[in-house]
C-alpha cells in the first residue's frame, strides 16, 4: 500500500501518527470491502480556498466543501499495484467540524478520509439509500479502528 499526502496548507500539519492513522484507515476499508492486492491512495491536504476553486471546477459547485474525492477509473491486472485516485481534505472544515460536532481532530479528519476513501471505492449518496448504507460502512470502519465521537 502506498499513500502519498501532499500538504498545502499551515493549519493542520501531517505528522507520523497521522500519516500511520491514515494507513491504517486504508487498510480498515480494504479489508471490510474483502479487498486484496496493493493499492495505491494519494491525499491532499488544503485550505478553504483551495477546496473551493477545485469544487467550482470539477463538481460546478462554488462554495467551500470538507472532502472531495477524485477515483482512478482503470482497468488494472491481477498482480498491478491498483491507483484508487485522490482525496483532497479542507483542513479548516476538519477543525471547525469538530469543534461543531463535539469530537476530536482525530475523529473528525478520520471520518472525512474514510467518507473520500469509499467514494473511490465506488461509495455514494446520492439517494437516501445509498447515504444510508455508506454512514452504516463509515461507523463500522470508525468502530474497528476504535475511534469515537468523543
Amino acid at each position: 500500500m502506498i499513500l502519498e499526502i501532499s500538504n498545502r496548507q499551515e493549519r493542520l500539519v501531517p505528522d507520523q501518527a497521522m500519516k500511520e492513522l491514515f494507513e491504517e484507515i486504508i487498510k480498515k476499508t480494504l479489508a471490510h470491502e474483502n479487498l486484496e492486492g496493493s493499492y495505491e491512495v494519494s491525499l491532499s491536504l488544503v485550505t478553504a480556498d483551495e477546496i473551493r476553486e477545485l469544487n467550482q471546477t470539477y463538481r460546478g459547485k462554488d462554495r467551500v466543501t470538507d472532502v472531495l474525492s477524485f477515483p482512478v477509473e482503470q482497468q488494472f491486472q491481477p498482480e498491478e499495484e491498483k491507483i484508487l485516485g485522490d482525496i483532497i481534505i479542507s483542513t479548516q472544515a476538519v477543525i471547525e467540524q469538530a469543534k461543531e460536532y463535539e469530537h476530536t481532530i482525530e475523529r473528525e479528519i478520520s471520518y472525512l478520509f474514510i467518507h473520500g476513501l469509499l467514494h473511490l471505492l465506488g461509495y455514494d449518496h446520492l439517494d437516501p439509500k445509498g447515504k444510508e448504507k455508506m454512514r452504516k460502512v463509515e461507523e463500522e470502519i470508525l468502530s474497528k479502528l476504535e475511534i469515537t465521537r468523543n
